[in-house]
């Protein structure tokens, strides 16, 4: 399934709060990338705040992408309770 991400908004502990174009909010859990290549970068945690919405996924202000359909793939979805 290949759908866009429309939003995302960094977390505490080095995860994202992704929202695709579906409506779909989905946590993706950034740690076990963060000893790889570019990734290592975003120890920084300013480095890695900078996360915004590039095209249809996410890029960090060092160049460092990730293919939106890994991180739909490798995320979890969240409920959000109504009142």
């Amino acid at each position: 399934m290949y759908l866009s991400i429309i939003d995302v908004k960094p977390l505490k502990d080095y995860q994202l709060l992704l929202t695709f174009e579906n409506g779909e909010k989905r946590i993706f859990d950034m740690k076990p990338y963060l000893d790889k290549g570019i990734f290592k970068e975003l120890k920084d945690e300013r480095v890695f705040r900078s996360v915004r919405v590039s095209f249809d996924s996410i890029e960090w202000s060092n160049q460092a992408d990730i293919d939106p359909e890994v991180l739909y793939e490798k995320s979890f979805e969240i409920k959000e309770t109504g009142t």
